[in-house]
Parts: structure tokens; C-alpha cells; sequence
């Protein structure tokens, strides 16, 4: 008999359906101490979105990181896993120095800086300042393992067409700041002033987005 739960073939007619979208909603956290985290987690800054007692054996709470999409869940009743056996969850940021600075005030220990080198860790930020290239790291009070990393130029393919291509002021910012600067290597290159700079500043922020530069 045919396995159906691993067939591959579409439907018939699924040629003319509208894709639906997956998104990625919640991660579930394995924690100890329910009160504990939800400490640790309103002292980083993060959202409560929720905290509902639904019986005596389920209880759910949900934060989302700042500007995140994404969001975790944790309490009783989530999941079966040993607390403090999350490992690799990442945390992007546009610039990790700052992020960093933010999580030290709050008190949470995080390690220094370090970027990967044939795959191994190696100490401080990357040396070109590379997206993608640069971490540091964190643990909540169970050794659940967090990952922050400096993304500023995403790869080919990782935004949609259509999509908001800044999730804040900071990271609007970042990117204008990131477009001046390469606009004065250009004027350097032509050797004079470029007065239509808006229109330069857009195609190099949209190419930057949308990971065209190294292309070109």
C-alpha cells in the first residue's frame, strides 16, 4: 500500500493555487523555573504578549524579542525537552556592539565579541566588519543558549519582493549612514561632486537589502 503521508506528487490543479505562506511563529523555550524566566525575559526588554493559566497542568507564556517576528513560548505543559536544552537560537541584530551594551546594562552576562574563522571561533568582531560575520553570545538562568548575530546585508533571496526592508529607526539609520559613506568613495572614484545623491543613495540601499552589491 502506497504511503501516502510521503508523497511528493502536487495535487491535481495545485498549479493554479496561490502559494500559502509558513511562517515561523513561535520557538518553545524548556525551562525550570516559570517566574524565574519570565524575570529574566521582561529584564532583557522583550514583549509579554501572554500569560494564561489554562488548567492545573498547562500554562503558556509568550514573548517576542524587540522588532522580532518570532516569538517564544515557555511555562508548563509546552514541552518535554530537559530544561536548558535549547542551544543555537539566533537573535539578529544590525549592530552587535550596541545590542551587546544593551544586555550588559540589564546585567546578563554575555561573552565577548567573536567571529569564525574555518569555522572555529575566533576572538573579536570579524575584521572587515563583514554581515553575517560577527557574534556574541548569552544563556538564560536554565543554559538555554542565545546567539546574536550582526546581519547589515542580507543574502540573495532572504527578502521578499514587497517586503519592509528596515524594522526600525536604528536600522534605517544604520543603512543611510552605511550608503554615505560608500557614496564618498564614489565621488572619490568620479573625482567630483555628485548632486543626484538621493538616487544614488537608493539604488546602493536597495541593492545593499537585497544582497546585489558584491554582484556588481
Amino acid at each position: 500500500m502506497e504511503n501516502i503521508a510521503t508523497k511528493s506528487q502536487p495535487a491535481a490543479g495545485v498549479g493554479n493555487v496561490r502559494a500559502v505562506a509558513f511562517k515561523l511563529e513561535v520557538v518553545a523555550i524548556p525551562v525550570a523555573d516559570i517566574e524565574r524566566s519570565k524575570s529574566f525575559y521582561t529584564n532583557l526588554g522583550w514583549r509579554l504578549d501572554a500569560d494564561f493559566t489554562l488548567s492545573d497542568e498547562y500554562r503558556v507564556i509568550q514573548f517576542t524579542p524587540p522588532e522580532s517576528s518570532c516569538s517564544i513560548h515557555f511555562g508548563k505543559g509546552i514541552t518535554s525537552a530537559p530544561a536548558g536544552s535549547a542551544q543555537g537560537l539566533y537573535l539578529v541584530v544590525s549592530d552587535i556592539e550596541i545590542a551587546r551594551a544593551d544586555l550588559m546594562r540589564r546585567g546578563v552576562e554575555v561573552s565577548a565579541p567573536f567571529h569564525k574563522v574555518a569555522g572555529a571561533a575566533a576572538a573579536g568582531l570579524d575584521p572587515q566588519r563583514r554581515s553575517y560575520g560577527s557574534y556574541t553570545a548569552f544563556h538564560d538562568p536554565d543554559g538555554n543558549a542565545w546567539l546574536l548575530q550582526e546581519v547589515t546585508t542580507r543574502l540573495p533571496g532572504r527578502i521578499a519582493p514587497g517586503a519592509p526592508l528596515f524594522a526600525s529607526e536604528e536600522e534605517l539609520a544604520a543603512a543611510l549612514k552605511r550608503a554615505a559613506a560608500a557614496h564618498g568613495e564614489h565621488e572619490k572614484q568620479i573625482g567630483k561632486s555628485d548632486p543626484d545623491w538621493p538616487t544614488w543613495y537608493a539604488k546602493f540601499m536597495l541593492d545593499e537589502q537585497y544582497g546585489r552589491l558584491e554582484a556588481q
